[in-house]
């Protein structure tokens, strides 16, 4: 996966990003910004998730999407 292309193409991906995860604000998604670690943070604070847990929740959401 590649998360610059994840970043580059923040903006188009927020939406799909906010329907998995519902519990995320835009401005969460702004704070984010397509950076793995922030996003991961963000998983694991809203859902209350062990770290390795939100890892694989957004390593695979994006793998499913092929980025």
């Amino acid at each position: 996966m590649n998360w610059d292309i994840v970043e580059g193409n923040w903006k188009q991906l927020k939406g799909s990003v906010k329907e998995q995860w519902g519990k995320l604000t835009d401005d969460d998604l702004d704070v984010a910004a397509g950076k793995r670690d922030k996003l991961v943070g963000l998983v694991q604070e809203k859902y209350g998730k062990a770290r390795d847990e939100a890892e694989r929740e957004v390593d695979g959401y994006f793998r499913d999407r092929n980025l």
